[in-house]
């Protein structure tokens, strides 16, 4: 069966499924959008993220036509139209049709479109080996200019990074900002655990992360890891870190919805720890594969 697409409160086949060359999210990337999981009949964190749909649509005066709970049962219906219950989802909002100019003012209404499908960021043994990463020259947009706490469709920045990723024979980047201080990577955010006892407890170490004000988007997932660190009572704290300090940590992983939580071994060409992915970072991604099965919108086919 083929994919079955929600534009504008319908559903259309795949290749059927089309927006206007005038949409303004095409001309210019004005609009917003979320990226989503669903895990065995539960979306994972769904609020959340319409929550911040939300928030990145007031941010740029774009106004959604509909409700929350009006977008929370599109995004269940579609996925019951491809018959998944798990796979990643795919939300945008564009400003809509308008004409060649610049003008938001002129697009009359937005377009909105739900696409469902399986996804897969990774190779699945680079959860087992660890992800190598590099710096690269493209630094992260600054927040006077687009704030990447907007969730907007203009991710050149990002794709600019990833093309020297790619140059570099890498499949992710480290993106700093105009400062030299590291933010996050192309489309996942980066922590660090280093240790701060004697022992091996996690009590003797600390999880450490940029803050968002420096450049970096505030990640669901990445809460998600906060907050089951607290719960483990592993010491967490938001601090300005460098290369050289990721360079010098003892773990280091990458969270997003797509990628969830994948350890980094190598960055720069220097071996991260022991050169495996860490105790840490194991623990972190079994809690994550717990909450992923409990904390969200329930549903069925």
């Amino acid at each position: 069966m083929e994919l079955q697409i929600y534009i504008d409160g319908k559903w259309y086949p795949r290749s059927e499924a089309k927006v206007s060359v005038f949409d303004h999210g095409l001309l210019y990337g004005d609009g917003v959008f979320e990226g989503i999981r669903a895990y065995d009949g539960i979306v994972f964190k769904l609020e959340e993220h319409l929550k911040r749909l939300w928030e990145s649509a007031h941010t740029i005066m774009l106004e959604i036509p509909m409700t929350p709970r009006e977008m929370e049962k599109a995004v269940i219906e579609t996925l019951r139209r491809n018959k998944l219950t798990s796979g990643y989802i795919r939300l945008v909002v564009t400003r809509g049709t308008g004409d060649l100019g610049l003008s938001p003012f002129l697009c009359k209404k937005p377009t909105v479109f739900i696409i469902t499908d399986k996804i897969a960021l990774y190779p699945a043994d680079l959860y087992q080996k660890g992800l190598e990463i590099i710096t690269v020259p493209t630094v992260r947009n600054l927040p006077e200019a687009v704030n990447p706490s907007i969730k907007s469709l203009n991710y050149l920045n990002n794709i600019m990074a990833k093309i020297e990723a790619r140059n570099g024979g890498c499949m992710e980047a480290l993106m700093l900002n105009h400062q030299g201080y590291v933010v996050e990577c192309t489309g996942d955010n980066v922590f660090m655990v280093k240790k701060t006892g004697k022992g091996s407890a996690v009590k003797d170490c600390t999880l450490l992360t940029p803050p968002s004000y420096l450049g970096a988007l505030k990640g669901i997932t990445r809460d998600a890891i906060i907050e089951i660190a607290r719960k483990l009572k592993l010491p967490f704290a938001e601090r300005i870190l460098t290369r050289h300090d990721f360079f010098n940590a003892d773990e280091v992983f990458l969270t997003g919805t797509a990628a969830e939580v994948i350890p980094v071994v190598k960055i720069d060409g220097r071996v991260v720890g022991s050169g495996k992915p860490g105790k840490i970072t194991k623990l972190l991604l079994e809690d994550f594969h717990a909450l992923v099965r409990k904390d969200g919108v329930r549903f069925s086919l």
